[in-house]
């Protein structure tokens, strides 16, 4: 096991970006579709083909996922994942015709010091191919790569994040991937403690543990405040066979993740999104039962990711730029 969202049989994760812009794509393929859903609960949300999750649509699967940043420009990221699945053959079978079934998010980072002069058609779409081409079912890349690497944070450069762990008493894993750009703090205030320290394992980010004590200045507001700004983007997915109303209720449960890891949270300021998938691999023999199991796990996976993503990334080179965890505490990243 490797600690990351490809522990789950049968997934492929993939990162393109370009350091001139400063912004990038990660592309989660699954090699045969998957159950699915969402859960959004920041105020500026942008997605695409987010409705046909919902349990009543007809479609029963994806194939893919698409975190982008660029806000509405990296929508065209899916585009390009769709084509690359396309040449391959793969989608939702409409007469003699296959559509890939592809959902995506984006994240606001056109202001953190990249070249965003790209002309009349942005760079997204072919990163999004590059993605879908470089996705490998090997150990997930962490830190300032696809998605995160435009990403921010309050205090410290955001990135990407993954992370594991099996779900006890159902036989069933879940894992969890997340750009990492949020309005709030990831730290305890200016420490470096996260805030999802109690739930580490294995020092995976740093070993600093929960913090002793909450200094005032922890909950001091952020003091940027740009509306749309931000927003951190989660997929969640577990093994275990689920309908897409269960799938729903674990990406519900999994939310609480970013709660308990940033600080503040889902604000007007942020378009946080939350992805759920399951594999169908794993029968669970007490559907209620295991399946708040299964949330409670997605949950203290989701807030481990968030603070290994942060704890991973590394600064962008631009003047101003945000520091990145390493630089202001020298421990070495995962």
């Amino acid at each position: 096991m490797t600690n990351g969202l490809t522990d789950i049989q049968g997934i492929r994760v993939g990162h393109a970006q370009d350091p001139r812009i400063a912004s990038g794509v990660t592309a989660i393929l699954f090699d045969a579709p998957v159950t699915a859903a969402v859960d959004v609960r920041g105020g500026g949300p942008g997605t695409r083909e987010t409705e046909l999750l919902d349990p009543e649509r007809t479609v029963p699967g994806i194939d893919a996922l698409v975190l982008s940043g660029g806000s509405a420009f990296g929508l065209d990221a899916a585009a390009g994942v769709t084509a690359w699945l396309a040449e391959a053959g793969r989608g939702f079978p409409v007469g003699a015709v296959r559509v890939p079934i592809v959902p995506g998010a984006i994240l606001f980072d056109l202001l953190n010091g990249g070249d965003k002069a790209w002309g009349r058609y942005p760079p997204y779409r072919d990163l999004g191919y590059a993605a879908a081409a470089a996705a490998a079912a090997g150990p997930v890349t962490l830190g300032t790569v696809g998605a995160g690497y435009g990403a921010g944070t309050a205090n410290l450069k955001g990135g990407l994040g993954s992370a594991s762990a099996p779900v006890e008493g159902t036989g069933a894993r879940v894992a969890a991937l997340v750009a990492v750009n949020a309005f709030g703090r990831v730290t305890v205030g200016e420490g470096p403690h996260f805030w999802a320290g109690p739930f580490e394992m294995g020092g995976e980010f740093g070993g600093h543990g929960p913090a002793a004590r909450i200094p005032p200045e922890a909950f001091a507001w952020p003091r940027r405040a740009l509306a749309g700004a931000n927003t951190t983007l989660a997929l969640v997915v577990t093994d275990a066979a689920l309908t897409k109303a269960e799938a729903r209720r674990l990406a519900v449960m999994a939310q609480d993740g970013l709660a308990r890891a940033i600080v503040p949270v889902h604000t007007p300021l942020d378009g946080d999104v939350v992805f759920a998938a399951a594999t169908g691999r794993v029968p669970l023999a007490d559907p209620l039962g295991d399946l708040a199991r299964l949330g409670d796990a997605a949950a203290r996976t989701l807030a481990r990711a968030v603070a290994i993503g942060v704890h991973a990334a590394t600064a962008l080179p631009f003047p101003g730029a945000l520091p990145a965890w390493r630089d202001r505490f020298g421990a070495p990243a995962r």
